[in-house]
């Protein structure tokens, strides 16, 4: 369905995943990538996206370590490069790519001008950054990795954001979700989900800890949140 496309900033250029709907002028959703890159899973998740009526687009946000990265969770050896491409990552700097992406898709002829972003694991703390640093008009962070580092910034929220939390997510400790939750489970602009039993990742076709009952039900939430706000 979807089809490579170059976004240039002044750091670079680096390429993105589109997916357009079948309307010509659409909403429009930026797919921020887990620690695999623009992979199946995320082309997938802008496929239905498109599917649904939004324009979707995927950045790659790895390419200023290496250009694109394309790998499963499927091997030993593909998480530890997984692994080593996300302690390389400068978190800052992919927010910066994400902006520039938001810029270039509201700027583009067939998007409404609203603009969205949904995150998975890497993306979903950096979904959690977006709804803080830019100007995406609502931001869904699902299993976010590291959050709970960055609480301060919730005080900049200014757009509509939702989060779905693994309760039992490896990645993300109790701890963590606790200070998470009682930041942003108030906060006027937060939508916060917490899923009873679930581990890290259980909205990844495919992936070891998908639940395809919880992950209708957090893909529900999202698909309905981004139709309330960015219509």
């Amino acid at each position: 369905m979807g089809e490579m496309t170059t976004i240039k900033t002044q750091d670079g250029d680096f390429a993105a995943y589109v997916a357009r709907p079948s309307n010509p002028k659409a909403p429009a959703v930026v797919v921020i990538q887990e620690i695999f890159g623009v992979n199946a899973v995320m082309r997938g998740v802008c496929d239905e996206l498109a599917a649904a009526g939004f324009l979707a687009v995927c950045p790659d946000l790895f390419w200023r370590i290496e250009p694109g990265v394309d790998i499963t969770d499927q091997s030993e050896a593909e998480w530890k490069k997984a692994f080593e491409l996300y302690n390389a990552f400068d978190v800052d700097a992919g927010v910066k790519d994400i902006a520039a992406t938001i810029d270039h898709v509201r700027g583009l002829a067939e998007c409404s001008g609203k603009v969205g972003a949904v995150g998975y694991c890497l993306g979903g703390l950096l979904a959690f950054l977006t709804s803080t640093r830019t100007d995406s008009d609502a931001s869904v962070g699902y299993y976010g990795v590291g959050i709970e580092k960055h609480l301060v910034e919730a005080d900049k929220l200014a757009h509509p954001l939702m989060i779905h939390i693994a309760e039992e997510d490896g990645f993300v400790p109790k701890e963590a979700q606790a200070l998470i939750l009682s930041k942003l489970k108030n906060h006027p602009q937060v939508q916060a989900y917490t899923y009873p039993g679930r581990d890290h990742a259980f909205a990844r076709v495919g992936g070891e800890h998908y639940d395809a009952a919880d992950a209708k039900l957090a893909n529900g939430r999202t698909l309905a949140f981004f139709q309330q706000h960015l219509a």
